[in-house]
């Protein structure tokens, strides 16, 4: 649904008796009323939201799964009607069997897993059989997430299981890279969904949901406050889109694996390296084998990548940021230094 649909009858009633004032002033008979009624829509509105929000809840809820592995508890998203469910691949680790509870609060069923791709932190399992009854979740587009809608994260925060918190989408297409602390993959992901709904270990490949039912990310990231001794910020959270989702979840069950991942790459392995003040001043080429972008470009081992494209490289993390916004076959223009002299290449990206 439309979000501002809830506060139309407030928007429209506030809007008119503007309206008459600005024509010929409210009467003392007139301003009353309106104000009257004004106050009558507000709770209307009100209770109209609610209503949408506990509509939502009723029907993408058992949708929801939480995930028990070995070394780790998350949630997860029914998928299709055959028990596929998406996941985050931090979520199944290096384990291949698992528990999976409904919403609904039934026993756990066995699951197995499909592939994980932790290049962009999503993984697909498959339940060992499909109860009656498994309700799929509905997948929105990613094109039509905007700033501002009000969405609801679903999961098991903390292991409490069908658990709903609530906030909008407070920005889109960032990048973020994850490390590789508490069970990370260490990926870099493009055109993620920042959001203010609050996202706790356990929500991890659980639903981002929109009012509309639909499925619009997997929650995956909370950010981080170094002047909390590395607690978690408040009100900032990352979900993977769903566009990703689909790419990824569609190709691990159909070929069991990502065939096409649509991620630029440079085919090199590098290391950051340092300047001497000790500061991040690059990131040196280990190996460009001569059938990889880079060495198809001219780029060789010793080299140290400085800038591609437009962003400034100073990092392994920063580099895979930049290559994060980028599409395989693109020509980029790649700034390295070679033995103290600065060169370019011109470089047509390859595929991760």
């Amino acid at each position: 649904m439309d979000v501002s649909r809830a506060r139309r009858p407030l928007l429209l009633l506030t809007a008119g008796a503007c309206v008459t004032s600005l024509l010929g002033g409210c009467s003392s008979g007139a301003g009353p009323d309106a104000e009257r009624s004004t106050q009558a829509a507000a709770p209307l509105a009100a209770n109209e939201l609610q209503d949408d929000y506990r509509a939502v809840i009723k029907d993408v809820l058992p949708s929801v799964v939480q995930i028990d592995a070995t070394a780790a508890l998350g949630s997860g998203v029914v998928y299709d009607g055959d028990g596929h469910v998406v996941t985050n691949a931090h979520v199944v680790g290096e384990e291949r069997t698992f528990r999976v509870t409904l919403a609904t609060g039934k026993e756990p069923m066995p699951a197995r897993l499909v592939a994980t791709y932790p290049e962009q932190d999503l993984a697909v399992i498959k339940l060992d059989s499909v109860p009656a009854g498994l309700k799929p979740a509905r997948f929105g587009d990613s094109a039509e997430v905007d700033m501002g809608h009000i969405v609801l994260a679903m999961g098991s925060p903390l292991g409490l299981s069908g658990s709903v918190t609530q906030g909008i989408v407070s920005a889109t297409g960032r990048t973020v890279s994850e490390g590789r602390e508490g069970g990370g993959t260490g990926a870099t992901i493009a055109n993620m969904v920042q959001t203010s709904a609050a996202i706790n270990p356990g929500n991890s490949g659980g639903a981002l949901v929109n009012l509309d039912g639909e499925v619009i990310g997997i929650p995956t990231l909370a950010a981080t406050d170094p002047d909390l001794g590395g607690g978690a910020a408040a009100g900032i959270g990352f979900a993977i889109p769903v566009s990703m989702v689909r790419t990824v979840a569609d190709q691990i069950i159909k070929d069991g694996k990502v065939t096409d991942s649509g991620r630029a790459a440079l085919n090199i392995t590098g290391r950051t390296v340092l300047d001497d003040a000790y500061e991040p001043a690059g990131v040196a080429v280990v190996d460009a084998p001569a059938n990889g972008a880079a060495g198809r470009a001219g780029i060789e081992p010793g080299d140290v990548i400085t800038r591609i494209g437009d962003a400034e490289v100073t990092t392994i993390t920063s580099l895979q940021e930049a290559l994060a916004g980028m599409k395989p076959g693109d020509a980029v223009t790649v700034v390295y230094e070679r033995g103290g002299t600065e060169a370019q290449a011109r470089v047509t990206l390859g595929e991760v």
